[in-house]
């Protein structure tokens, strides 16, 4: 039974992931992607199950700043009963920074007591930032527990005012809006020493764009 763990840092459009995923019975994958600061990137991820009891797990961050563009498509098929799809992906845009999400999930005729899930949120820092989201959900079965939605706004001022309250000042207020945003996409991460270093890199990658 295979069950894989795959994390892409992407710094560089060399780095960028291309997946396609193909699930048989009890198999489970978990996929998490951090796009940083400086790199404009096309991320396409597809998830095929074809066995029953298949699991699967896509995160994703993305901190953009300038003028870069990114853009990430999720594929996610159901094709056969019994699985589950988890998507959760958050990201800051600043600058003219434009991001895309599109995100597609398909449950199959047939493909009851699936579980498919899909999320993305987002901070807009700029006037000038733009973001872009769409996630799409078909379903042809009936007997299944599906969810999907997407968020685009600003940092929470009354967050910032409790913070600066207590002698915070208003940037550090702003990282710690911001690092928290983005902190349960590494939930999934059970290395600890590399979600510690992947965790520093997100808080730096934060700092960088004020």
């Amino acid at each position: 039974m295979k069950e894989y763990r795959r994390i892409y840092v992407v710094d560089s459009p060399e780095s960028l992931p291309e997946d396609h995923i193909v699930l048989g019975a009890g198999e489970k994958a978990s996929v998490t992607f951090l796009v940083f600061p400086g790199v404009s990137v096309d991320i396409p991820v597809a998830v095929d199950f074809t066995g029953e009891g298949a699991e699967v797990s896509l995160r994703g961050i993305y901190v953009c700043k300038g003028g870069e563009k990114v853009n990430i498509r999720t594929d996610v098929r159901h094709n056969v009963p019994g699985c589950v799809s988890d998507q959760l992906v958050n990201g800051i845009a600043a600058g003219d920074a434009h991001v895309t999400f599109n995100g597609k999930i398909v449950v199959a005729h047939g493909a009851q007591k699936t579980q498919a899930y899909q999320s993305n949120h987002n901070v807009v820092l700029s006037a000038s930032a733009k973001v872009d989201t769409k996630p799409q959900l078909e379903i042809y079965a009936d007997d299944v527990k599906c969810s999907h939605g997407a968020t685009v706004g600003s940092l929470n001022e009354d967050e910032q005012f409790y913070m600066r309250s207590r002698g915070i000042p208003e940037a550090e207020a702003k990282v710690l809006q911001m690092i928290s945003f983005l902190a349960p996409v590494l939930d999934d991460i059970e290395d600890a020493s590399r979600k510690e270093e992947l965790s520093a890199k997100v808080e730096e990658a934060i700092r960088s764009i004020l």
